[in-house]
């Protein structure tokens, strides 16, 4: 299985077209089509259905495609990586975000580190806690953002100076939005949207058994993305406060929870790691200026190490 054959798989598995994925990798739509033929030759399975003028993914070219992304992705990384070798003036550094207002922490080191290295780049990915440690358990981050204590058997960290406190977002019409704090109490017969992890950890933590008396009629990684749904009457939003407009002209109000609930924030690579030399300078800059405020933590973290 040739790294040139995947692309070209993708491609047209992003077109859905074999004659416009043709045109976007340079090459003859028969050559293009011979290739993808001979690669499901390969893996004994079709991955096509194909019909007069569009293809689409069969069952296993869906899961060829998930592989076939994180393989190119590793691919991609380490020619990023050789390429960074003869001189260090840049580089690409992978890091995947939680949503955090104390993420501006990490912006202004990003920013303070491209003066000293101009052809710096950074590739951030937002997403969950779970999906953002098993990109970099998969070597496809060289570093994650997490809200929750990592795992020290595992992985290396710095504590980000701070916290997130939680609260609820609810439409300025609501009769909620009178209030200027909320209990447990006043979330039993709402309808809530939060994300996945905090309905298994986080909650609970704040609340203890009466959390199995709440309704969550949906949980959304990205907070925007259920602020939008609390606009349009979906419910109400469990997050942290500081990473949604609730200005008055976004028809939004953030209550905060009492009593209050909070998380840190954590920079985790893991163990051993083997980083690119523009990574590995990131890393000691984020252990300047974060180790005078987290030194417990990274000081933990080295005893873990002995």
């Amino acid at each position: 299985m040739e790294i040139r054959t995947l692309r070209y798989f993708l491609e047209a598995a992003r077109e859905q077209s074999i004659s416009r994925a043709a045109d976007k990798v340079h090459v003859t739509q028969p050559a293009l089509s011979k290739q993808i033929r001979e690669l499901e030759t390969e893996l004994g399975r079709k991955l096509f259905v194909r019909s007069s003028h569009s293809v689409r993914l069969t069952d296993e070219g869906m899961l060829l495609r998930k592989r076939a992304e994180d393989i190119l992705s590793l691919v991609d990384k380490t020619l990023e990586e050789f390429r960074s070798l003869p001189e260090i003036t840049g580089g690409t550094v992978y890091i995947g975000c939680a949503e955090s207002r104390l993420i501006s922490v990490i912006a202004g080191i990003i920013r303070e580190f491209r003066e000293s290295y101009p052809d710096f780049v950074f590739r951030i990915s937002s997403g969950g806690a779970d999906d953002t440690v098993d990109m970099l358990d998969r070597g496809l981050l060289d570093l994650a953002v997490i809200v929750e204590p990592p795992n020290l058997a595992h992985y290396s960290y710095l504590e980000i100076p701070g916290f997130d406190s939680w609260g609820l977002i609810v439409r300025r019409d609501s009769p909620l939005a009178a209030k200027e704090f909320i209990t447990p109490d006043d979330l039993i017969g709402l309808d809530l949207i939060c994300p996945e992890r905090a309905i298994r950890k986080d909650i609970p933590r704040w609340c203890g058994e009466k959390a199995e008396k709440f309704r969550y009629v949906g949980s959304v990684n990205l907070a925007y993305n259920a602020s939008v749904f609390v606009r349009e009457g979906l419910g109400c939003q469990l997050t942290f406060g500081g990473i949604v407009d609730v200005s008055g002209e976004s028809g939004l109000k953030f209550i905060p929870l009492r009593p209050r609930l909070t998380n840190s924030l954590y920079v985790v690579w893991r163990k051993f790691q083997v980083f690119t030399p523009i990574a590995g300078l990131f890393v000691e800059r984020l252990k300047e200026r974060l180790g005078k405020s987290a030194g417990a933590g990274e000081h933990l973290n080295e005893s873990s190490d002995s």
